[in-house]
Formats: structure tokens, C-alpha cells, sequence
């Protein structure tokens, strides 16, 4: 029996503001942007996206209700929920109708909590080859207007289906984890905006891709031939390279060259959409799925997923027979192209704008968010959200 990927999609917002629009409007050179952090957009949400809905706005596509009838488990893994009791799984479950025995809950440990989720999911699946597992990465990455971080930002989820004999990728046992107590990214309670220490970010990074990965190496004798491609927790395009090129010094010319090219076609979406946090790794595996043609059943994807405080692991998976008729290339396609471009006031007076904190009623007009699912009411410290 093998357990993985069954199912994946992603979904972002429809608003996005253009980079170079940001750089014009705080009088930084676009390149800085565009080829420094190689990032060309980032999605913005409306009042009427928030973690929840976007994360059930990623799953409602790939939740049948055949699928909603075997889900025994909804885990979400945010690290900017809105609830420090209440886990955003329990709407999730409720707005896809899926079965009532079963559990829901929300993983927090900055952008590795959908990994740990996947991993737990695999371990339920490993028990129950029957039954399958929702686990879905949602995020709205927000750093403040004229930060050093502001061109860092972004919102999307990506909701991914757990089962046996799974379609798209199937994980293998073995993977390296790793934690060091650090602050190299962090957001206090009292804080709408994460904190950051850049450089020490970096710096850690690179440092836990390359102690996981030897670690890795040393337990399976592996070696980056092995690899297909190699796909990175992404907070921006470059991001991932940086860690990888030192290691790369260990391989051949031609295992370089592919995992170099490979890299590439796996950064695109990250570049149209920016930092998804917890999610940000699995954007990387849906923009290489949909990119590279030359992907075949049978090849090792390698992953590193990070989350600053800070814990990572690599691991890894190989491609089912039928992924290639299980992905939605198009329907991810589709939805990057359809979006709406801000101009740098909208952008600016849409981040200003917050939802009550007050217990106070507040009715959200949604008639210009084109996306199934919204948050349309808050009142008495509740959110209510519709389905079309």
C-alpha cells in the first residue's frame, strides 16, 4: 500500500498589486523586486477573505461528496488564524459538508504546520487505508505599508486530500526533521504584523536545508542524482536557490543543470502570488506539476519545508502513475489570469481596512469577489461565511 497526494489545488484572492507598482509608488528600482527577491505580483485580500475561506475555497474543488463521506480528519495549518480557541478546521468541515465524526483541527508552527499535518496524516492513513484526510495550508502574509518585508507579502491556501494509493504523489517513510529554538521570524499576540530578523531568516534557512539534507543523506545514502526536482517552503522565489546552490556543489554537471531547471519551473506561481506561509511549499509543487512536461511517473521530488522559530524537514515523494491526469493545470491557470490588478491607493486603503473588533455587526459586500466561497457577516465576535 502507498499513502500521499491524492488530490492538490490552490486558490488565491482576485486582487493583486503589480510590484513595480509598489516599487514606483516607495521609489525603489523594480529590479529590486523582479530580479533581487525575483518576485512580480503578490495577491491581496478583500474583507471578505480570510484563512478560512480561502482554505475552503482551495478544497471545495477537490471534495467530492463521495470524499466528504471518508474524511475523518480536517487539519489546517496557519500561522495567522484569527481564533486562539476555536480551530478554522471546524468551518472548513462544516462549509464542505464533510462527515460528522470526524476531527478538525488547526496546526500552528509558522510555515511548516501543513507539512506536520500531511505527516500525521500519513500516519492515520498508514491505519486506516480506507478512510482519507483534508489537510489544508491557508495564509495572508502581512508585513505593513513601507516595511522592509511590505514586497513579501501575499494570501492563498492550498488544500491537499490524504489517502492510499493516492494519484499525484506518493510520500516515502523516511524524512529528517529538525528544531532550534530562534527568532528569526516571529508575531506576538498583540501584534497584527509579524516581526522580523531578515538577515538571521536567511542565514537559518540556508543553515536547516543543509543539515536536514546531510542528515537525510546520511541516513538513506542518498544522493542529489536521485532527484527529480527539489521543491522549497518559498517566503520569496530566490529564497529557495540560495539554499540550494551550496549543495549543489556536490553533484554532477547534468543532476545540477536539472534541479537548476526544475527550480525554476517550480517558482513561477510564487512569483504571480508572493509569500503564502504555511502553503508556500505546496505552490511550489502545484507550479512544478503544471510547469515541467517532462515530469514521468516514478520520479523523486525532493521538499524542504521550513517554519521560522524555527523547524524544517525534508522529505520526499514520488510521482503515481496517474498524476498527470489528476492535476488542475488549468483551473490554476485560469485563476491567475482572471485576477484584478490594484492601483497603489486601492492596495493601501484595502490594508487599512479591518474587520470589528468590538462585538460591533458588520455586512461585507461580495458582489465583486468572483470566488465561491466568502466571509460576509461579523457580529457578536462571530464570522459568518456563505457558499454560492
Amino acid at each position: 500500500m502507498t499513502i500521499g497526494i491524492d488530490k492538490i489545488n490552490f486558490f488565491a484572492p482576485h486582487l493583486y498589486l503589480d510590484l513595480v507598482t509598489l516599487a514606483e509608488a516607495r521609489g525603489i528600482d523594480p529590479n529590486k523586486y523582479t530580479k533581487g527577491i525575483g518576485q512580480e505580483k503578490m495577491a491581496i485580500t478583500p474583507l471578505t477573505q480570510d484563512t478560512v475561506s480561502m482554505a475552503a475555497n482551495a478544497a471545495e474543488p477537490i471534495v467530492s461528496k463521495e470524499d466528504a463521506a471518508l474524511i475523518d480528519m480536517v487539519i489546517l495549518g496557519t500561522e495567522s488564524g484569527f481564533d486562539y480557541s476555536k480551530a478554522g478546521a471546524t468551518y472548513i468541515h462544516q462549509l464542505l459538508g464533510i462527515q460528522p465524526f470526524a476531527r478538525s483541527i488547526e496546526i500552528k508552527q509558522a510555515c511548516y504546520g501543513a507539512t506536520a499535518g500531511i505527516l500525521m496524516a500519513k500516519d492515520y492513513i498508514e491505519k486506516h487505508p480506507d478512510r482519507k484526510v483534508l489537510v489544508v495550508a491557508s495564509d495572508i502574509a502581512r508585513y505593513g505599508l513601507e516595511t522592509p518585508g511590505e514586497a513579501t507579502q501575499g494570501a492563498g491556501a492550498v488544500a491537499m486530500l490524504i489517502s492510499s494509493n493516492p494519484d499525484i504523489l506518493i510520500i516515502d517513510d523516511e524524512s529528517v526533521a529538525m528544531t532550534e529554538n530562534i527568532f528569526d521570524f516571529w508575531r506576538p499576540i498583540y501584534s497584527d504584523n509579524a516581526l522580523v530578523d531578515g538577515k538571521f531568516s536567511n542565514e537559518a534557512y540556508i543553515k536547516f536545508f543543509a543539515d536536514t539534507w546531510h542528515e537525510y543523506q546520511r541516513r538513506t545514502h542518498a544522493s542529489l542524482a536521485d532527484f527529480e526536482a527539489i521543491c522549497f517552503h518559498l517566503p520569496y522565489s530566490k529564497m529557495g536557490k540560495k539554499a540550494l546552490l551550496p549543495v549543489l556543489e556536490e553533484a554532477d554537471e547534468t543532476t545540477q543543470a536539472r534541479l537548476l531547471a526544475n527550480y525554476e519551473e517550480s517558482i513561477r506561481y510564487t512569483k504571480a502570488i508572493g509569500n503564502i506561509y504555511t502553503g508556500s511549499l505546496y505552490l511550489g509543487l502545484c507550479s512544478l506539476l503544471d510547469n515541467q512536461d517532462k515530469l514521468a511517473a516514478g520520479h523523486r521530488i525532493g521538499l524542504f519545508s521550513y517554519g521560522s522559530g524555527a523547524v524544517a524537514e525534508f522529505f520526499t515523494g514520488r510521482l503515481a502513475e496517474n498524476f498527470k491526469t489528476a492535476i488542475r493545470t488549468n483551473e490554476h491557470q485560469d485563476l491567475l489570469a482572471n485576477r484584478t490588478a490594484l492601483s497603489m491607493t486601492e492596495y493601501e486603503e484595502l490594508f487599512k481596512q479591518k474587520l470589528p473588533v468590538d462585538g460591533s455587526t458588520l455586512e461585507l459586500d461580495s458582489k465583486d469577489d468572483t470566488s465561491t466561497i466568502q466571509l460576509t457577516k461579523v457580529t457578536d465576535h462571530q464570522r459568518h461565511y456563505l457558499k454560492k
